[in-house]
């Protein structure tokens, strides 16, 4: 069970003096995600988790006795649509933060906005690291969490010497492959080959065949969205079978919400380096699952963006308690060394650079479409994102 806290309701012009939608016994907060377009196959877990949380924190006695509501706007996978609904968020329906974004693309469009009106993003996705903002929570992991930790696994568990970079063609992939490319150069090891592709790029024959050629020990994938279904298949088609890691396949954006779309039996074999997976043995993760389906049917998968996502409304609920109020600026002073004990990953705790302690995992892939935990970091891992040399 969650815990439940319940706060008096204290005087609406006490906690929330700059104007927010913020009543006697309501607050309104935004979910802005992509739930068309190519990036709805990643997104639309993200908008569940969020959804979830609010109903159990509003079942719980809501923030500082009010219970929260929320405007949803769709990103439409689209990164100027990201920035006009971000706009209209904060400047007409004036919520009290918001729960969004999915690509890098979408967060750098958004940013501009938020620091300029004030706003707070509770943004959940893995990504490249190298940005730190007043006005942003980080619920996911950046690049020396997840990238490098990834690729020492390879080389430290696996013998890699030799990897492929592939992405899909925009920021995230091509910083941290940046990044990745980097590290790889320290360790004294080989980057055998890097592409791009746009977002929606279904043809990855002509990739494949050049991978068949180079003959890497490694994969590194960072294709995102729909085009996943596309390259997993034709890697299967093109007779490279990932069970028997010739190469083997390392992955930093394939969750079992990608999965779920992609059909197990085309992943089965592959790797992932993310800080959660559905089948994470906790009991606060056992509640998380139980109560997921429950809502959204037992047919549903959990990925890792999902979890980060429901964590978001959790550490703004302990944000705002802690301030004693909705304002802005109050709840980014107390928010460095905000916990959540409950967190379905395990616990969890807001640096001082806006980005979380966590724990670095390697999970890999089953027939049934769910990631079995090979790989877990003893301790939390310190999020550092702008760790030297790789910027």
């Amino acid at each position: 069970m969650l815990a439940t806290t319940v706060h008096a309701a204290p005087p609406t012009e006490e906690v929330n003096t700059t104007g927010l939608a913020v009543t006697d016994d309501t607050v309104t907060v935004g979910i802005l995600h992509s739930v068309t377009g190519t990036m709805a196959i990643s997104e639309t877990g993200s908008v569940q988790a969020e959804k979830l949380a609010i109903e159990q924190i509003n079942a719980s006695g809501g923030v500082l006795g009010r219970q929260i509501k929320y405007v949803q706007e769709d990103g439409a996978s689209d990164w100027p649509t990201f920035a006009e609904k971000s706009r209209k968020l904060l400047r007409q329906d004036k919520v009290a933060a918001v729960f969004g974004c999915w690509t890098s693309a979408s967060r750098k469009a958004v940013l501009p906005v938020f620091e300029q009106y004030n706003g707070m993003l509770y943004y959940p996705t893995f990504y490249e690291g190298l940005e730190e903002s007043p006005n942003v929570i980080y619920t996911g992991q950046e690049a020396t969490q997840q990238i490098i930790a990834g690729i020492d696994w390879a080389v430290n568990e696996k013998g890699a010497e030799s990897f492929y970079l592939l992405g899909s063609d925009y920021i995230w992939p091509r910083t941290s492959n940046k990044i990745a490319r980097k590290h790889i150069d320290k360790l004294g090891l080989k980057v055998s080959g890097e592409e791009y592709y746009p977002l929606g790029h279904t043809q990855f024959n002509s990739v494949i065949n050049k991978i068949k050629l180079k003959k890497p020990d490694v994969i590194f994938a960072i294709v995102v969205g729909g085009s996943n279904v596309a390259f997993y298949k034709q890697l299967q088609a093109a007779g490279i079978d990932p069970t028997k890691e010739k190469p083997l396949v390392l992955t930093i954006s394939v969750t079992e919400d990608e999965i779920r779309g992609i059909g197990g039996e085309n992943v089965e074999g592959i790797y992932a380096s993310m800080k959660y997976f559905q089948s994470l043995d906790n009991e606060n993760n056992k509640a998380f699952v139980k109560a997921f389906k429950e809502k959204y049917g037992d047919d549903m998968v959990i990925g890792d963006v999902t979890q980060a996502a429901y964590l978001g409304p959790w550490l703004w609920k302990a944000a705002v308690e802690k301030a004693g109020s909705f304002d802005i600026d109050k709840i980014r002073e107390v928010s460095p060394g905000i916990e959540f004990t409950e967190a379905p990953e395990g616990y969890v705790r807001i640096h001082e650079n806006h980005h979380l302690w966590s724990k670095g995992r390697i999970g890999l892939a089953q027939a049934d479409g769910q990631y079995k935990l090979v790989h877990e970091t003893d301790d939390l891992m310190e999020p550092d994102p702008f760790p030297e040399g790789y910027q």
